[in-house]
């Protein structure tokens, strides 16, 4: 385990540095420019000059060539410096802080809410196999995969802040109002670990040691939550890293219809604005949390499924 840890480890960097340079060349060629819209913000109203422009692109850093902005730029970051904005002038570092808990308290309910609706779901799904409630779970879980999380928002929007009162449609801090931001952000995910499970769930359930437990008379109930479950659930601790990557995507849709001031509606701006630090600093960052959860989320697996853990001189 501690040899697949660091090799993993290991290879972290690399990733990082291929996303890093891929994103920075896509910003390249990305419609705008930032300096002119820096000089638009400073002075509304105001055409700007191609001499200002020309000032302003040398201020930024905008007129070196491409690949020694982004050697100044990675030298300045494994520093610990990710420059400042375009726009606000502040610490791109400070705001990717600041934007974090509450981007991370969304994510975790929706996460959350996710498995507590798909476990039951999956499972019941697996038992009823063929019947009445299964069709309805996979009908659901297909329109759940089917349905933009925008349109889920609106719709939540409509039906409880507006037509029943019964939720605040914006705002920040509290349990109510981070409830239609959860709900729209968790169904995706929901219907993922929905059909993911009960797939999961009806392999194990064929399986010679399930039903040697039945042959000696045990109950289904006891069967499926004590002997099939926990290997059961072993896919669905695997696809936690790549469905915690969705809902951070996701995320940034749904918390700018919410108003929700995470990294997602910090992203949004500084993308219409063409704030390039800003822009390439939470690529970089959402990137390192990723790679990071993915690790993590295998390391779980291989504690809870003994067959996957790696031996000395294996791979």
């Amino acid at each position: 385990m501690g040899a697949y840890v660091v090799r993993r480890l290991a290879t972290l960097p690399l990733l990082l540095l291929g996303i890093s340079a891929v994103s920075f060349a896509l910003l390249s060629v990305a419609p705008g420019d930032p300096a002119e819209i820096v000089l638009h913000q400073r002075n509304p109203g105001q055409m700007p000059s191609a001499v200002a422009v020309a000032a302003m692109r040398a201020e930024l850093g905008l007129d070196a060539p491409l690949p020694a902005q982004y050697v100044r730029w990675m030298s300045r970051t494994l520093a610990g410096d990710m420059g400042r904005s375009y726009v606000t002038e502040q610490p791109v570092a400070a705001q990717l802080a600041r934007r974090t808990v509450p981007t991370v308290l969304l994510t975790a309910a929706a996460l959350g809410l996710a498995l507590l609706l798909a476990v039951p779901m999956g499972i019941l799904s697996a038992r009823r196999r063929g019947g009445a409630v299964d069709a309805v779970v996979r009908l659901a879980a297909l329109v759940g995969s089917a349905t933009p999380s925008y349109a889920l928002a609106f719709g939540l929007i409509i039906l409880f802040a507006v037509k029943l009162s019964w939720l605040p449609a914006v705002g920040y801090g509290s349990v109510a109002q981070m409830a239609l931001p959860a709900i729209a952000l968790s169904l995706a995910p929901m219907a993922q670990l929905t059909r993911l499970i009960r797939a999961s769930v009806l392999d194990v359930l064929g399986q010679d040691y399930i039903r040697t437990a039945r042959a000696k008379g045990l109950s289904e109930q006891i069967v499926v939550m004590k002997h099939a479950l926990r290997n059961a659930l072993l896919p669905a601790i695997g696809a936690t890293g790549v469905i915690l990557a969705h809902l951070l995507g996701g995320a940034v849709i749904i918390e700018t219809i919410f108003t929700w001031p995470g990294l997602g509606q910090l992203i949004v701006g500084a993308a219409l604005t063409r704030d390039y630090p800003v822009v390439q600093g939470f690529v970089t960052y959402l990137a390192v949390i990723v790679l990071l959860a993915n690790l993590v989320a295998d390391i779980a697996l291989r504690i809870a499924d003994p067959r996957l853990r790696y031996e000395r001189g294996r791979v």
